[in-house]
């Protein structure tokens, strides 16, 4: 397969064979496992304390001579701890157990609990490669809720990498015909649900994800556009191709990327 390689004046400059990372078929049941495995490790282990409702000193006993027993009393056997006492008769009151009041949870959640689900190296290369190959088919991209230009997939020149001014950037988004999806991408609205209250607030769609060869200054100078996310090749996960474990989310590589791509053989 070829694409067109468009320059940052929306000209075309040539054409360029894709590695063999891009013919992997679509399997977006592969892709959601790879992206829930990502969550699952950033999930945040909770717990009740395993000592909560059981700090007391609360018993109960039905033997005959037991000083503090309840035998003959016609109490039920339910854990109690003594506040009073006159000579041998005792104030008790429920404690400990699941069905009295200041007693235990019956089955809190435990923190020693591993939330993490795993998946197989080889299962996970291939997701990132169909998640890949998803990026590059449009109506998969549309159907995602992007706007999709018309010149849409391309491969952007090397040049994108080495600008260093986020207006300029932004400017050539828009001369490359990602002015609706950067709207799309700035919308911020408030975020329904508890999430307000814990520090998440406000929410924005995902906008574009550019995809470079390595270190360079378009890794800093991308960054504080709303909605866009910069990474290299090297560093590609599911959970970037298609966030909540949607495929399909625009993209655009540059030629170095697809250089190293193939040269390294990444996610083989």
């Amino acid at each position: 397969m070829k694409l067109p390689i468009i320059d940052l004046q929306n000209k075309k400059v040539g054409t360029k064979e894709l590695p063999a990372q891009f013919n992997e078929p679509y399997r977006p049941d592969l892709i959601k496992r790879a992206v829930l495995s990502l969550q699952s490790v950033e999930r945040q282990k909770y717990g009740a304390s395993p000592e909560a409702g059981i700090r007391t000193s609360s018993e109960i006993s039905r033997r005959r001579r037991k000083y503090r027993g309840a035998y003959g009393l016609g109490v039920s056997r339910v854990t109690r701890k003594i506040l009073t006492r006159r000579g041998t008769r005792f104030f008790w009151v429920g404690a400990l157990s699941p069905n009295t009041r200041g007693g235990r949870r019956a089955h809190p959640p435990k923190a020693k609990k591993i939330w993490e689900q795993k998946i197989n190296q080889k299962e996970n290369s291939k997701a990132i490669r169909s998640a890949l190959a998803a990026t590059l088919e449009k109506n998969i991209v549309q159907e995602r809720g992007h706007k999709v230009p018309e010149q849409y997939p391309f491969i952007a020149s090397s040049e994108l990498e080495n600008i260093n001014k986020t207006k300029d950037v932004e400017k050539i988004l828009t001369t490359l015909n990602f002015q609706e999806e950067l709207v799309r991408s700035s919308i911020k609205k408030v975020r329904a649900g508890k999430g307000k209250l814990r520090g998440r607030k406000y929410q924005r769609k995902k906008g574009i994800l550019i995809v470079v060869g390595g270190e360079c200054p378009l890794l800093n100078s991308a960054r504080n556009i709303p909605g866009v996310e910069i990474v290299g090749i090297n560093q590609l996960n599911a959970k970037l191709l298609a966030p909540g474990s949607l495929p399909g989310r625009i993209t655009i590589y540059t030629e170095k990327a697809i250089d190293r791509l193939g040269k390294e053989k990444l996610y083989c």
